[in-house]
């Protein structure tokens, strides 16, 4: 254990960034009538699959809606270790939080009768409803993540999913037109950017970008080079896509316990380079929708206001702590992130933040239900309206 934290102290950094918390949607409550059935199993019927609103969900990202796929390697980003999944039914799966991500929460809400599998483990027929590709760590830089250890990078994951769509191909015998309108008909979720800045253009003791590049030229890069990944999933057949912006990384646990601020709150000079990135993201998203992609259908969700709006309005949905980790050490138990076997809080539904990082899963079915069905944090529409094109 003295070990595991002398390695994360070393790497100076963990895997992600806030997630989205929408102040939406009052009322509402804060539990899903979630169906804890076990994952999809490979051999799924087709059928089944079918029942949803949409045939396929895939997802590209992050620690954010990794649920599994680093279980495997190498690495400090990894989960799979109590007591996260303190409250899935599965135990501890991968996932980055107590309970349920933002995509578990929305496949629910698309009617999905199980999670969205992991790539690692998902052959077979259960590609026909989608798989998860996310990675913690990952980003849309290739050395991004690389002070944690291995991980499975935005071009390894559309790589990944080339495979799947090859895969895909054998099930409808060749029938190209035929698959190119089921795939038509998904929904592809796309967060990636976090550990880009997290773990990459901030950490100024390991990469050299934060010297290489102003905020705005960094900002610019990336788009630049995200603009290709997303155009390679269009390419491979994706026509629904929702892509979200980078969160308040600046009001995390893990950035506050290392701010010594005295007039913000939070870390404004990262949110402040954060927001260049998510200018130029809706502004993708905008080219994409006029015509540069042809037939595509782009939704990009303000993940940077949503954080804002939640955090001043969290007692609007019960949450006493909005500063502090869950489960973490140190100032605001941020320090370092969640220990293995280590004390969690015992009310998760307070906190807006499991741990050093990543929010709650209370937090994410706030975001899920605010994304699916509001367009106060969706342009140009909401999830549910993209989903029924």
């Amino acid at each position: 254990l003295s070990g595991f934290v002398s390695n994360i102290l070393e790497s100076s950094g963990c895997d992600c960034t806030l997630l989205v918390v929408f102040s939406v949607l009052l009322g509402l409550g804060r539990e899903l009538d979630w169906i804890d059935e076990r994952e999809r199993k490979v051999g799924k019927s087709r059928s089944q699959v079918l029942e949803s609103q949409v045939p396929c969900f895939f997802i590209f990202g992050d620690s954010l809606v990794d649920n599994g796929n680093n279980n495997g390697l190498i690495t400090l980003a990894r989960a799979n270790y109590r007591p996260y999944g303190i409250d899935f039914p599965q135990g501890n799966s991968g996932r980055f939080t107590n309970g349920r991500t933002f995509v578990d929460a929305l496949a629910q809400l698309l009617r999905f009768r199980n999670n969205i599998p992991p790539y690692a483990r998902t052959r077979g027929r259960a590609i026909l409803g989608g798989v998860n590709f996310a990675s913690g760590a990952a980003g849309i830089r290739d050395e991004t993540g690389n002070n944690l250890g291995d991980h499975i990078t935005m071009n390894q994951q559309v790589s990944n999913f080339g495979n799947v769509v090859q895969q895909m191909g054998r099930f409808f015998r060749g029938d190209t037109e035929a698959m190119g309108s089921y795939l038509g008909k998904c929904i592809i979720y796309s967060g990636m950017g976090s550990n880009d800045y997290l773990n990459n253009y901030f950490m100024r003791d390991f990469y050299n970008t934060g010297s290489q590049f102003t905020a705005q030229a960094y900002a610019n890069a990336l788009i630049q080079d995200y603009s290709k990944q997303l155009t390679a999933l269009y390419n491979l057949g994706a026509r629904k896509v929702i892509v979200t912006g980078v969160g308040q990384v600046g009001c995390i646990p893990y950035e506050l316990a290392r701010y010594n601020g005295t007039t913000n709150r939070c870390n404004e000079n990262i949110n402040s380079a954060i927001s260049l990135f998510n200018s130029g993201l809706r502004k993708l998203v905008e080219r994409f929708n006029k015509g540069e992609l042809q037939g595509a259908n782009f939704v990009y969700l303000d993940s940077f206001q949503a954080t804002s709006d939640l955090i001043a309005n969290a007692q609007s949905y019960g949450f006493e702590s909005i500063d502090k980790g869950c489960c973490g050490v140190g100032r605001n138990n941020g320090q370092v992130t969640c220990l293995p076997l280590q004390q969690a809080c015992r009310d998760r539904s307070k906190y807006i933040f499991w741990d050093a990082f990543h929010p709650t899963e209370a937090a994410n079915i706030v975001t899920a239900r605010a994304a699916f069905s509001s367009k106060a944090y969706t342009y140009p529409m909401t999830i549910q309206q993209l989903a029924a094109l």
